[in-house]
């Protein structure tokens, strides 16, 4: 459960990376005051936020078995974990 809210946290950081990069290749003072104004600070947060929510969508959208799958994931049968396979008789 960690990597997806580390994986989900660094997409959110990646705006206020390439603006701290921004300021160090022009020389600017990325820890000083002015170089973070109030409005800037929440433009980079409404653009991580999208960034959040559209990896949101497509992570649910492409993630998992697609339709018509010859998985059969693991379960428990009878009392018996019995683990995941293929259909038999699948084309692959």
């Amino acid at each position: 459960m960690i990597r997806p809210v580390l994986t989900e946290l660094a997409i959110f950081l990646i705006p206020f990376a390439a603006y701290a990069l921004f300021l160090i290749a022009t020389r600017s003072g990325v820890l000083a005051k002015s170089s973070w104004p109030a409005h800037l600070v929440a433009k980079l947060v409404l653009g991580s936020l999208l960034l959040v929510i559209v990896s949101f969508v497509l992570l649910a959208h492409f993630r998992g078995a697609p339709p018509d799958s010859t998985y059969v994931p693991a379960h428990i049968e009878n009392g018996k974990f019995v683990p995941g396979t293929d259909k038999p008789g699948a084309r692959k």
